[in-house]
């Protein structure tokens, strides 16, 4: 499905030559493409081969630093800047550079990490690594390093060394690397070709800047009116005054993360009250806020709910992670004013859900300067208006999202899921799909919807790609039609009203089985007949330990905490699936809270040490589950490999080779194959 999305270039390319640090009005939505530790999931090559998929939802990309820092790094103990040192833990410089080309000519920009406030050295304290770039050596030493660095054990060691240090920092200092003296002429000159590098060599649109609270904000000035990127947002961890004075100290060249945004929506998912999305978080309101400045900082705010900084990482650590409601989350920050960010994990997780809500923010023409209202707020349920350049929308969110009418009869629902639903004003007379164009691999429904002031206005569509017109297919609003598994349309959708058909919308859709198996049981799965155990295989977006929680309700019975603390036991990882995916074992070790006759649990959980989890599923000992639930059973006494003695399966068998070819079950050769999901010897 390549297509090249003529709405994001036209939202891109204008942009171009711009002074200050985020268009105006400006209608797109970023990705953060990568999370802690995502060096296998989000290497350059992988990233390259989503790209079709991504330029249809984002117009910018937040890639991780991309130099190399010497060994096995996310990026933020940066040594080298320059072409020449890019191969870096996320793949090779040439695919570095494939990768932001293949994004560029799809219409999406990517935004460069930029770690300035401190630099790794490779040789002692002050042995920063030497590079040329167009000719002109570039080299750092003890003078560019800040006089207070490390709370004075860099002077302590210049002193032993018989160096002298530069001048004090400009910022907050940072225990961890040598914090650069922006002051420094050679520092700023080396910054001015880094940044001019990214942007004029490498193909960056824009900046990311990693802990900006670590020196002036005029020197982020410095650099953009020099480098002159099209983006710019700085990482200011504070409240809301802090990261207004940032912006302003920049002279506007950049925007900034809107922190407390992130922390008003992890205070109303946390605490399970949405009244906390109209409060201000620590005496802080949202930069987004109209209660900060009347919005006149929204331009300058990229929302955000969770990133890689905030998220729970693979050694337990956080900072306010969002720990449910990932749905209602995003629907809020994608109704909102404000450049959302989406976070890669809920991008990978709630994919279906977050393309349709991006077309409903695209539809509306929500843009960051966007403004709303509240419509109602209660402990429940928060609903807020919202107005674009195409109309407007109501977002409800919460745990009763779905049971809250508005009181305004000119909404009409279009979308909704998991504590979240979405309306589109009647006035602006379109017709509606609630599935996002994109591939499935299981039979998929869509409601069709006359959002309009007409009351008799219908939907009329197609599914050959030709524009439907009034004698086309005709139906009432909030038809369902269904989708089964081997459709491959193009749906276009228009609204019939007063006679003639308008504002027709187009859907592209795949419902087609996957080419090779999504699950099979590998044959390091074992278990002995006396044992209570079960198997999960882990998406691959837990990083985290696997956690089990598995109980009985009758008697109430916890068979992995004698605390009874979620998120129970411990799982062991005993290896990996053939697509990659990491395999844990749980074995019940023969404790519980209250001891009775009862031999097993009757329910089980997974989780990435406590969130995200599966849902609550149906123990069967010795079971294999996925994220979606119950799989197979591995047998006592035998491995994931199957002895069949015949020279045929049953004939109702989905067989593959293993090469995830789908074969037919008539005069099989003897082998290994995988047959529904399972390997199978056929001798």
């Amino acid at each position: 499905m390549k297509k090249l999305s003529t709405f994001i270039i036209a939202l891109l390319f204008p942009m171009m030559g711009m002074a200050q640090g985020w268009p105006a009005e400006y209608k797109g939505v970023m990705l953060q493409a990568f999370y802690w530790d995502s060096y296998d999931q989000t290497n350059w090559t992988i990233l390259e081969s989503q790209a079709d998929e991504l330029s249809q939802y984002f117009s910018l990309v937040w890639l991780p630093q991309s130099g190399n820092c010497g060994g096995t790094s996310m990026g933020y103990d940066d040594m080298y800047w320059f072409p020449g040192h890019y191969d870096s833990s996320f793949g090779t410089e040439s695919e570095l550079r494939s990768l932001i080309s293949t994004f560029s000519q799809l219409g999406v920009g990517t935004i460069a990490d930029v770690v300035v406030n401190h630099r790794k050295s490779n040789n002692g304290w002050f042995g920063f690594p030497s590079e040329t770039y167009k000719g002109v050596k570039y080299t750092m030493s003890a003078s560019d390093v800040c006089s207070d660095d490390d709370n004075g054990k860099a002077k302590a060691e210049a002193d032993r060394l018989g160096v002298k240090l530069g001048n004090s920092d400009t910022g907050e200092g940072w225990d961890g690397m040598r914090d650069l003296d922006h002051k420094s002429e050679n520092v700023q000159n080396t910054v001015k070709a880094y940044t001019k590098m990214l942007i004029d060599d490498m193909g960056y649109v824009g900046f990311r800047y990693d802990m900006v609270k670590g020196y002036s904000g005029s020197y982020t000035a410095m650099y953009n009116n020099y480098a002159k990127p099209q983006f710019s947002v700085g990482e200011c961890w504070d409240g809301t005054n802090t990261i207004k004075n940032w912006i302003d100290a920049t002279d506007k060249t950049s925007a900034a993360f809107d922190f407390q945004f992130k922390y008003v929506v992890r205070n109303a998912t946390d605490r399970g009250n949405w009244t906390y999305l109209n409060d201000k978080n620590d005496n802080n309101w949202p930069l987004i806020s109209s209660n900060t400045d009347k919005g006149a900082y929204r331009r300058y705010a990229v929302t955000f709910v969770e990133n890689h900084d905030t998220e729970v990482r693979p050694d337990g650590s956080s900072n306010g992670p969002l720990r449910k409601d990932t749905l209602a989350a995003n629907a809020y920050m994608l109704a909102m004013p404000g450049t959302p960010c989406v976070f890669l994990k809920h991008w990978i997780d709630c994919k279906k859900d977050i393309k349709a809500m991006i077309d409903v923010r695209r539809a509306v023409g929500i843009h960051n300067e966007s403004t709303y209202a509240n419509f109602a707020s209660n402990k429940d349920y928060y609903a807020v208006n919202s107005k674009g350049t195409n109309g407007q929308m109501l977002c409800v969110v919460g745990s009763k999202a779905s049971s809250y009418t508005p009181t305004n009869s000119n909404f009409v629902k279009v979308l909704s899921g998991y504590h979240f639903v979405y309306y589109l004003h009647k006035d602006m007379n379109t017709a509606w799909a609630d599935l996002a164009s994109g591939e499935y691999q299981t039979a998929q429904k869509v409601t069709l919807t006359a959002v309009s002031t007409d009351a008799n206005a219908k939907v009329v569509y197609t599914t050959d790609g030709s524009n439907p017109t009034a004698s086309s297919k005709q139906v009432a609003s909030g038809t369902t039609i269904d989708l089964p598994m081997g459709t491959e349309i193009t749906l276009k959708v228009g609204l019939l009203s007063g006679g003639s058909v308008n504002n027709v919308i187009t859907r592209e859709y795949v419902v087609k089985e996957s080419e090779e198996p999504v699950v099979t049981i590998p044959d390091f799965c074992t278990r002995t007949a006396d044992e209570v155990c079960a198997f999960f295989e882990a998406p691959a977006t837990w990083t985290q330990t696997v956690k089990c929680w598995a109980w009985n309700n009758t008697p109430a019975e916890n068979f992995t905490s004698a605390s009874g603390t979620w998120p129970g036991a411990d799982c062991k990882q005993i290896g990996r699936a053939d697509n990659g995916n990491k395999v844990w074992k749980w074995t019940w070790d023969g404790t519980r809270q209250n001891k009775t006759t009862v031999k097993e649990p009757a329910f089980i959980i997974f989780s990435n040490n406590g969130k995200p989890q599966t849902a609550d599923l149906t123990f069967t000992n010795g079971g294999y589950y996925t994220i979606d639930g119950f799989f197979d059973v591995v047998e006592a006494g035998t491995s994931g490999i199957v002895n069949v003695q015949s020279s045929t399966a049953n004939a109702q068998s989905v067989i593959y080779d293993l090469s995830g070819r789908r074969v037919t079950n008539s005069n099989l050769k003897p082998g290994i194959y995988i047959v529904n999901g399972r390997k199978v010897v056929i001798k």
